[in-house]
C-alpha cells in the first residue's frame, strides 16, 4: 500500500465528525500510540504553566547539568529549548542506531527508556551557540518536560497534574502518558489516546485555547504553535513543539509523529484532521498528499 497502514482517520468540522475510519482491528475505543504528537501536548503543558507564572520561557532553563559557574550551556532558555534550538549535541536517527542518541534514550536498556531522559539529554556537550540552529530533538522534549515535573511533581504528581490541568478539562480521558524511571513524562514519544481524543486535543488550538467556553490556554501561547521559528533537514517548518502544515491552507499547522501519525489543525476552515497509523518514512509524501486531498475537499464542501 502506498500509504502504508491506516489505523484510523477523523475529520471533526464545526463541532462534528465528518470522516470517522477505522483500520481492521481497530475502533473509537482503541487507543493508539502518539509518538511525537506527544511534543505539541508538552507545549501545551508548558503553556499551562507559562500563563499561570510559574515558568519563564524567556528566563535560563533550570536544568541542574548546567548550573555550574562557566557552563555555556547556562545561557540556554526555556524558549531555545521549545523551538528546537538549545545548540547541544545530538542525533535524531531511527535507523542508525550505532549513533542514534533518540535510539539509546528510548530503548537501550532492553527496550526501555534510559532511567533520566530529560538528565540524557542534558548531559549532551554544546555544538553551537543557544538560538541560532534548529536541531529536532527528542530530547530536547525530555529536557523540557523534567522542568514541567520540577515545578508540579514528578511521577504520581505529575500524571495528577496533567489530567487536573489538561487532559480532563479537554475531555482527554484516554490519555495516558509514559514516566521514566524518574518520574518524567517521556513527552517526547509517549501519550497513547484514542482518536476522538487526538480530535479533541486539536481542538484545543482550533479554538484559540478555549474548552467549552473556558479559556485553558492564553491565546497568545497558542499563537506560538503557529508561528514558524526554524526549519529542520528536511525544510519543514518548525515552531515551539508544532510544525506548519505543508501544502494545505496557509494557516494550517500540525502535530507530527513518526510513522506518519498526525493532528492537523485548519483554522479557516474550522476543522481539524487526525490521522493515525504505521507509515515508513519513505511513503511519507504519499500520506501527506492524500491529507491534503482531504483537506481540499473540505474546503470545496
Amino acid at each position: 500500500d502506498s500509504l502504508g497502514r491506516t489505523d484510523a482517520l477523523m475529520v471533526r468540522r464545526l463541532g462534528r465528525n465528518v470522516i470517522v475510519l477505522y483500520g481492521e482491528g481497530f475502533d473509537a475505543s482503541s487507543t493508539l500510540g502518539s509518538w511525537s504528537m506527544a511534543k505539541s501536548m508538552l507545549h501545551a503543558a508548558v503553556g499551562l504553566l507559562v500563563d499561570a507564572g510559574r515558568l519563564d520561557p524567556g528566563g535560563p532553563a533550570p536544568v541542574s547539568e548546567w548550573s555550574r559557574p562557566g557552563d555555556p550551556r547556562a545561557e540556554i532558555t526555556l524558549w531555545d529549548l521549545l523551538t528546537m534550538r538549545p545548540g547541544l549535541r545530538w542525533n535524531e536517527d531511527y535507523v542508525d542506531g550505532e549513533s542514534s542518541d533518540v535510539i539509546e534514550m528510548l530503548f537501550a536498556r532492553d527496550w526501555e527508556p534510559v532511567a533520566d531522559t530529560g538528565g540524557f539529554a542534558a548531559g549532551k556537550p554544546p555544538a553551537c551557540a543557544p538560538g541560532t540552529v534548529t536541531n529536532y530533538s527528542s530530547g530536547t522534549s525530555n529536557i523540557v518536560s523534567r522542568i514541567v515535573a520540577g515545578v508540579v511533581g514528578p511521577g504520581a504528581e505529575y500524571e495528577s497534574w496533567l489530567r487536573n490541568e489538561l487532559f480532563g478539562p479537554i475531555g482527554m480521558d484516554s490519555a495516558t502518558p509514559r514516566f521514566d524511571e524518574v518520574g518524567t513524562w517521556i513527552a517526547s514519544s509517549y501519550c497513547f489516546c484514542t482518536a476522538s481524543d487526538f480530535a479533541r486535543f486539536g481542538g484545543l488550538y482550533l479554538h484559540e485555547g478555549l474548552v467549552g467556553g473556558r479559556r485553558l490556554l492564553s491565546e497568545s501561547w497558542v499563537d506560538t504553535a503557529r508561528v514558524a521559528t526554524g526549519t529542520d533537514e528536511e525544510g519543514r517548518e518548525h515552531t515551539a513543539h508544532w510544525w506548519r502544515w505543508e501544502g494545505g491552507p496557509p494557516d494550517a499547522y500540525n502535530c507530527s509523529g513518526y510513522e506518519g501519525q498526525y493532528i492537523i489543525v485548519l483554522p479557516s476552515l474550522d476543522a481539524v484532521v487526525v490521522r493515525l497509523g504505521q507509515t515508513p518514512t519513505e511513503l511519507r509524501d504519499n500520506v501527506v498528499g492524500e491529507l491534503n486531498e482531504v483537506i481540499r475537499d473540505l474546503g470545496a464542501a
